[in-house]
């Protein structure tokens, strides 16, 4: 049900009195660095299916479906068995453009790196407030995202220093923990915070991260459509879908 102001509300409304802390995803949730993920990826798979005859062409749908939220190379993987095609996996140190499961990965990593490097990057302004009000109630915070670029992209936004608590790809890699839509990654946060997941918000933008945060147990899913729907996010356990995290300081009564 929609509700005015363009709020797709589930179960219930968002009061963050109820709220111990809250933890968010990072590219499409706090920056618009999805968009540039979403270019990379197709930049990539676009020359690597052309090069080896792979049908059908790489689409945004093969983002949502296969590659949103997940660890880099799982999405590679992912992207490559819905064609039906398995490459070798390869090493984390393979080059770019090696044709191994890592080598893909690596490749899309590197055109992330070289379109930040271009063209910088801004937080979404709704997302900071949020992030400010939660700071004014002094509910701490967390990112959990699978990229190995977080701590990058949260000091290009100016945001390295809000977060208490940072759980990225390296992070997980270190600590053999899952990655989403495995909600390991996202317990693993609450355990550093010392917020049991019950008492706990997720904040997340990919169908992945909704899942992993509904299979977690936690307290509140929140989904932000940036793209996937808010259909398809309340399918995989939102318990509230937004378009701009400003949404949320409104419905707090």
């Amino acid at each position: 049900m929609r509700a005015p102001g363009g709020t797709w509300r589930y179960r219930r409304d968002v009061r963050w009195d109820d709220v111990d802390a809250v933890l968010f995803d990072l590219d499409g949730v706090l920056t618009p660095t999805a968009a540039v993920h979403m270019r990379a990826w197709e930049r990539m798979f676009t020359q690597y299916f052309a090069e080896h005859g792979i049908t059908p062409p790489y689409t945004d749908a093969d983002y949502f479906a296969h590659v949103d939220g997940k660890p880099r190379y799982d999405g590679v993987r992912a992207t490559l068995a819905s064609r039906g095609v398995v490459l070798p996996e390869g090493a984390p140190s393979d080059p770019p453009g090696t044709h191994t499961v890592c080598g893909l990965g690596n490749a899309k990593n590197a055109l992330v790196n070289q379109l930040l490097a271009e063209e910088g990057v801004e937080p979404y302004p709704g997302s900071v407030r949020l992030v400010d009000e939660l700071e004014r109630r002094r509910v701490p915070t967390a990112v959990v995202s699978s990229s190995r670029n977080a701590p990058a992209v949260l000091e290009a936004a100016g945001l390295g220093h809000r977060f208490a608590v940072i759980v990225d790809g390296a992070v997980a890699t270190a600590e053999h923990l899952a990655g989403k839509p495995a909600p390991d990654t996202f317990l693993h946060a609450a355990r550093l915070l010392g917020v049991a997941p019950e008492r706990a918000a997720v904040v997340e933008d990919a169908v992945s991260g909704v899942a992993a945060g509904r299979a977690g147990g936690f307290g509140l899913v929140v989904g932000v459509d940036r793209g996937a729907g808010p259909d398809v996010l309340l399918a995989a356990g939102a318990d509230v879908v937004v378009h701009d995290l400003a949404e949320l300081l409104r419905e707090d009564r």
